[in-house]
């Protein structure tokens, strides 16, 4: 699955969305920012197919289908729109969802549930209180029960607090999955996460030059270094 959003705008003069492009696509996460308190949820709304832009088109593999749009891809954690009640217990958050899904939502079941993704501990606790990348892992695992689900739009996991690298890591996890996820996050997880690419590059590309140099040094033999014999002066002779 593609989806391709490009040039959307929303409101007047777009306010409440400037033009913004971008594609989120099956096996891969895409993050883009966007900032204040309202475009992050417009921006998901639009990128769900929950919400016509004023200015723009999107398509999903190549045909503008907003309700085919809306089935496939969950919209997840949007303030006021998809958020959990902040009061609701883990527990009571995981029974909802897994009703919508078509299962079980029993305390048995919720549960049980809850224990096979290692969140039981935090199942009492106010969704509000939950750690911040156990909040986001809940919810897009619930998301992508749902029938037919094959994307997810998380918007702003950086308002939880935490550090951006640890929903980011979610993120990848689910796409490794084969979904396609976008997350819409302020320019400052942006930036920090896009430094942290770069560290990570220069890490792989100072231990291929390292594994390049070993196995120039390494004979036929893999793993038994080359003996060098040199001569230096000595009081007695040579060394």
């Amino acid at each position: 699955m593609k989806v391709e959003l490009d040039a959307v705008g929303k409101g007047r003069r777009e306010h409440a969305l400037p033009v913004t492009s971008a594609v989120f696509e099956s096996g891969r996460v895409t993050l883009v920012a966007a900032e204040t308190e309202q475009r992050p949820t417009v921006l998901g709304l639009i990128a769900s197919g929950r919400m016509r832009p004023d200015t723009g088109r999107v398509a999903i593999d190549g045909r503008s289908a907003a309700a085919r749009l809306r089935r496939r891809v969950a919209l997840v954690d949007a303030p006021e729109v998809s958020e959990p009640e902040p009061n609701v217990t883990l527990a009571g958050v995981a029974a909802e969802e897994l009703m919508f899904a078509g299962r079980r939502s029993d305390p048995i079941a919720v549960r049980r549930w809850l224990d096979e993704h290692a969140l039981g501990e935090a199942a009492s606790v106010p969704v509000s209180n939950v750690d911040p990348a156990d909040r986001v892992r809940a919810l897009c695992e619930l998301a992508v029960l749902r029938k037919g689900i094959e994307g997810l739009v998380l918007v702003s996991p950086d308002r939880h607090g935490g550090p951006p690298a640890a929903w980011w890591a979610i993120a990848e996890d689910f796409a490794a999955r084969g979904l396609a996820v976008l997350v819409i996050a302020g320019q400052a997880s942006q930036s920090v996460l896009v430094e942290r690419a770069a560290v990570v590059e220069r890490a792989a590309v100072v231990e291929r030059a390292g594994e390049s140099k070993r196995r120039d040094e390494t004979p036929g033999i893999a793993g038994r270094p080359r003996l060098r014999r040199f001569t230096a002066p000595s009081k007695g002779g040579r060394v």
